[in-house]
């Protein structure tokens, strides 16, 4: 699997805007536990905090979930931020070496300061200038709205097997302690949160979609 060029994350990143109208994107990055049978004389470092043996695939996939950059083979009982800190890309990504596109102002901000291009992730990652993660105490406040969204959706749009799966042998990977987060980070991240709750970058189709 070849490894993205800037033009690359430049149209995966344009893939993200047209979908989620959320700029900069280049990426959706997680960790997942894939099942394995416990290798010999391996003892309990294949043994997951799920109590199942595994090997962990970490992965940045694009707005159309295609894998575009994949670490596979950590061993069960890391956690989410260990594997992508040790790992090739993420070690590439804290030494600015992905090929990501310089910053640039984001869209109907023309007079704003130029922004990174970012991976989105969960609570699990640290945050970084290139990462973004949700707030750790807006937790709850995001599952009530997602909550909310989802009967929204499921009134106007009714269900579908089609959207579920019924099994699944890949795992969500354990969330722990994360340290320090860099103060660069945390501006980036403002700044998303401002430009996003900004009236005048309001999507034109918001209030027709609500008042449907």
């Amino acid at each position: 699997m070849a490894e993205p060029t800037t033009n690359d994350w430049l149209s995966i990143a344009k893939g993200y805007f047209e979908k989620t109208q959320f700029p900069n994107t280049v990426g959706a990055l997680d960790g997942k536990h894939i099942r394995i049978e416990c290798p010999k004389s391996s003892g309990s470092l294949y043994y997951n905090y799920k109590h199942f043996f595994s090997l962990i695939l970490m992965a940045i996939c694009d707005s159309n979930y295609c894998f575009q950059i994949i670490d596979v083979g950590s061993f069960g009982k890391e956690s989410d931020c260990n594997v992508f800190k040790t790992s090739t890309f993420g070690k590439k990504l804290y030494d600015d070496k992905l090929n990501f596109p310089p910053e640039q102002c984001l869209p109907n901000d023309e007079l704003g300061s130029p922004q990174p291009f970012v991976l989105v992730a969960d609570e699990a990652f640290a945050l970084h200038k290139n990462l973004l993660r949700p707030f750790p105490d807006a937790a709850v406040i995001i599952t009530k709205a997602c909550c909310v969204l989802h009967n929204f959706v499921r009134r106007r749009d009714g269900f579908s097997v089609e959207d579920t799966m019924s099994s699944s042998c890949m795992e969500s990977v354990q969330r722990r302690g994360v340290g320090n987060i860099q103060k660069n980070a945390k501006d980036v991240r403002e700044y998303f949160v401002e430009y996003v709750n900004n009236p005048n970058h309001a999507l034109d189709w918001q209030n027709t979609i609500i008042g449907k």
